[in-house]
C-alpha cells in the first residue's frame, strides 16, 4: 500500500514539472533540439525515481519479509505449544488422579486390615486379635473337679470321701499394644473371689526383656508356688510351696518386675495381702519377694534348672499369732494336716528356698528345699518351719517336658497325638516324696507323704489326674495327736481354655 502511494507521488511530480514547463516552451517556441534535451532530462529523472523506488521497495520487502513469516510461525508454535501443554497437563492430572486414587485405596485397605479382627482357637477358646497384633482378647476359664477318698487312718473322722470343685474360674486376658491384662474370678465353693487381676507392660531395658505387673498376681516363690495349679504335674502343690508360704499367701496385690533372657530370669516384687484380705480397718502386711533361675544347659532336648528365692514380710499389728497347718493329702480332706502349733507375739517372717532340676526328652526330676522363719517380739526365739521335696515324671508317649525356660516354671504339655484327632493322648507317670517339719516349735509336729500317680492328657485342654498318697502325720496338738498313717486316692478332671 505504501509502495503504490509513493509511485503516485512520483508520477504526479513528473506531470507537474511537465505542465509547468509547457507554457514556457509555448511562449518561447523551443526548437526540436531543445525538446529532445527536455525529454531526455525527464527520462533520466524518471529512471532515477524508478531506481530510488526499487530501492525503497526492496528495503520494504526485506524489512517486512522476516516479520511477516515470523508471526505466522510463532502463532503456530504457540498454538502447538499450548496444545502440547494442555495435553501434558491433562495427562499429568490423569496420572495424579490415578496415583491419588491408588494411594487412597491402599490407605483404605491398610486401615481396614488394621481394624480387621482374626479369630484362632489355639488355646481352646476363641482369641480375637487384630491383624497387626496391636489388640487381642481371649476369654478363658477352667473347670477342675475332684473326687477323693481317704482310708486307713486310726481316726475315723479322717476317713472321708467326697467331691468338690477345686477350681472354677472365668476370666479374660489379652493386650492393647505393649499393655497386657489378665482377670481371673473363682467361683469354687459357691463363693466369688478374685484370683488374678493385673495389667502388664512389656518392653526392653538395656537390651533385656522386661515385664512389669501391677495388680493381684501369683507370687514368684518356688517352682510350684509360682506355677498355676492347672499346670503343676500333681493334683496339689508340694511341701515346699505349702510350708514356706508367707502370711499374704500364694497371691498378692502390688508391683512386680521381671527381667529375663534366654534361659534365665530374675524378679522383684512388693506385695500386700490378697484381694479382700483387708476390710480397710488396718494396715496390710507387706511382703518383699525375689526369685531368680538360670538354665546352664538349655537345648531342644535337655535342660538343667538352678534357682533360688527369698522373701521378707512385715506383719501388721493385727497379726498377733500364726497357726500353720498344711494339708498333706488333698484340699478336700481338711482333717489330714500337719500341725505347726500356734506361734504368738509375731512381728515379721522371712523365707528362702533353693531349686535344682533337669529334663531330658520325656524324663524330668526336681528337688526343692524351703524354710520359713517366724520372728517374734522381745526375747522370744524365732521359729523355723522347714520342708523339702523330690519328685519326677516320665511321658510314656514321647511328649517333651512342659517347662518354661523364660520364667522357670511348669506349663501344660503339648499332646502329640490328641484323642480328638484319633490318637491315644499323652500318658505321664509321676512320683514324689514330701517332708514337713514344724518341730522347731515347742509343740510342732511333722509328717511326710509319698505320692505316685499318672496323668492322661486327652488333648492340650482336657486331662485326667490320678494320685495315690500314702501319708504319715505326727502331731502334738490338735484333734489328731500322735502318729497316724493313711491312704488317699484322688481323681481329677480338668479342662482349661
Amino acid at each position: 500500500m505504501r509502495i503504490q502511494t509513493f509511485q503516485r507521488l512520483a508520477l504526479g511530480s513528473s506531470l507537474c514539472a511537465l505542465m509547468t514547463a509547457t507554457p514556457a516552451l509555448a511562449a518561447k517556441a523551443p526548437t526540436n533540439a531543445a525538446l529532445a534535451e527536455l525529454v531526455k532530462a525527464q527520462a533520466a529523472e524518471i529512471a532515477d525515481l524508478k531506481q530510488r523506488l526499487s530501492a525503497v521497495e526492496a528495503h520494504e520487502q526485506q524489512a517486512s519479509a522476516v516479520p511477516a513469516a515470523a508471526p505466522v510461525q510463532t502463532a503456530q508454535q504457540a498454538r502447538q505449544a499450548q496444545t502440547d501443554a494442555q495435553i501434558a497437563a491433562a495427562t499429568q492430572d490423569t496420572k495424579a488422579d490415578e496415583v491419588s486414587d491408588l494411594q487412597a485405596r491402599v490407605a483404605q485397605l491398610d486401615a481396614r486390615s488394621k481394624r480387621s479382627v482374626k479369630v484362632n482357637w489355639k488355646e481352646g477358646g476363641p482369641t480375637f486379635e487384630s491383624d497387626d497384633g496391636f489388640f487381642s482378647f481371649h476369654p478363658k476359664g477352667r473347670i477342675v473337679a475332684d473326687v477323693s477318698t481317704t482310708s486307713g487312718s486310726s481316726y475315723h473322722a479322717r476317713n472321708i470321701s467326697g467331691t468338690e470343685f477345686r477350681d472354677l474360674r472365668l476370666g479374660a486376658e489379652g493386650n492393647v499394644g505393649k499393655l497386657g491384662y489378665n482377670l481371673d474370678v473363682d467361683f469354687a465353693g459357691n463363693a466369688v473371689s478374685v484370683k488374678e487381676a493385673y495389667i502388664t507392660y512389656e518392653t526392653k531395658i538395656a537390651g533385656l526383656g522386661s515385664k512389669t505387673y501391677l495388680g493381684n498376681s501369683l507370687n514368684d516363690r518356688s517352682i510350684e508356688g509360682a506355677t498355676e495349679l492347672v499346670s503343676i504335674p500333681f493334683a496339689e502343690r508340694n511341701a515346699v510351696a505349702s510350708v514356706a508360704v508367707p502370711q499374704v499367701g500364694y497371691f498378692g496385690l502390688g508391683l512386680q518386675e521381671r527381667l529375663f533372657g534366654r534361659g534365665w530370669h530374675v524378679s522383684a516384687a512388693v506385695k500386700g495381702g490378697d484381694v479382700g484380705d483387708n476390710d480397710g480397718s488396718h494396715n496390710d502386711s507387706v511382703a518383699y519377694f525375689t526369685r531368680a533361675h538360670v538354665n546352664p544347659i538349655l537345648s531342644k532336648d535337655a535342660f538343667i534348672h538352678v534357682a533360688g528365692w527369698a522373701y521378707y514380710e512385715n506383719l501388721d499389728k493385727t497379726v498377733t499369732s500364726i497357726n500353720k497347718t498344711s494339708a498333706i493329702a488333698t484340699d478336700f480332706n481338711g482333717e489330714v494336716r500337719v500341725s505347726a502349733s500356734s506361734v504368738s507375739n509375731v512381728k515379721a517372717d522371712n523365707g528362702y528356698g533353693a531349686e535344682l532340676g533337669a529334663g531330658w526328652h520325656s524324663l524330668w526330676a526336681f528337688g526343692e528345699y524351703g524354710q520359713r522363719t517366724i520372728r517374734v517380739h522381745g526375747t522370744g526365739e524365732n521359729i523355723d518351719q522347714k520342708a523339702w521335696t523330690a519328685y519326677g515324671g516320665w511321658f510314656l508317649t514321647g511328649e517333651r517336658v512342659p517347662y518354661a525356660s523364660r520364667s522357670g516354671v511348669f506349663t501344660r504339655p503339648h499332646v502329640l497325638r490328641p484323642v480328638t484327632q484319633g490318637g491315644a493322648g499323652a500318658f505321664e507317670l509321676l512320683a514324689r516324696y514330701d517332708k514337713y517339719d514344724f518341730k522347731d516349735a515347742p509343740r510342732g509336729g511333722d509328717g511326710h507323704a509319698i505320692t505316685v500317680g499318672g496323668n492322661w492328657y486327652l488333648n492340650d485342654l482336657f486331662d485326667l489326674k490320678l494320685n495315690y498318697i500314702h501319708w504319715t502325720t505326727d502331731n502334738i496338738v490338735g484333734d489328731y495327736p500322735g502318729k497316724d498313717t493313711g491312704n488317699t486316692v484322688l481323681l481329677r478332671g480338668e479342662i482349661v481354655w
